[in-house]
């Protein structure tokens, strides 16, 4: 269940020109261009497993019965579904918003126009998954610390939540280079931050 990573380093490699990938000495520029297709990639997953979680936990409280009533009838519980709601739905706007301009963009100007409202969206995405993860694991109580039965999906994507934040870049990174993007030039502050 774990996520696998490695650490790999190259030295004196040489790489015959017949098998570069691109120009020489462009691959860093490649890898930034690759960001915001990858960060995107991140928060269509981490908001379709918000949504889940908001799913499961809506079905769960017609199910479970406590003091006599569904769980749905208790005003806390459609308090906690509501705000989960709010938060899936408006961020899902946000994100199509974003993946139309992909689409649509041309290539050069999508690194100059979205690295920054994917960099945000990224956060956004990732902190609706953790509240969602979060609310899911309140609503179903013990259930959501067992890896089977019906409180599983909500255990396994609460241990998710922290790699999705920091894929791809952490949450203070991607917030940083959002504001930094957003206000080069305005304000009358420097170009360079």
């Amino acid at each position: 269940w774990s996520s696998g990573t490695t650490y790999s380093t190259f030295e004196d490699v040489k790489v015959p020109v017949e098998n570069l990938i691109g120009k020489e000495n462009e691959a860093f520029k490649y890898i930034m261009y690759n960001f915001n297709h990858e960060r995107w990639m991140l928060n269509a997953q981490a908001l379709r497993f918000a949504r889940v979680l908001l799913e499961d936990s809506m079905a769960y409280s017609f199910k479970r019965e406590t003091f006599g009533q569904k769980l749905i009838q208790h005003p806390v519980i459609r308090f906690k579904l509501a705000h989960m709601a709010r938060q899936v739905e408006a961020t899902q706007s946000w994100l199509e918003n974003v993946t139309y301009q992909l689409a649509t963009l041309p290539r050069e100007a999508q690194m100059q126009v979205l690295a920054a409202p994917i960099a945000l969206l990224k956060v956004q995405c990732t902190q609706v998954f953790e509240f969602c993860a979060r609310e899911a694991a309140q609503i179903f109580g013990g259930l959501a610390y067992t890896r089977g039965g019906q409180g599983e999906r909500v255990e396994r994507l609460y241990r998710e939540v922290r790699a999705y934040a920091i894929g791809g870049g952490s949450e203070e990174v991607m917030l940083d280079l959002g504001i930094r993007n957003a206000v080069k030039g305005k304000f009358g502050l420097p170009n360079k931050l």
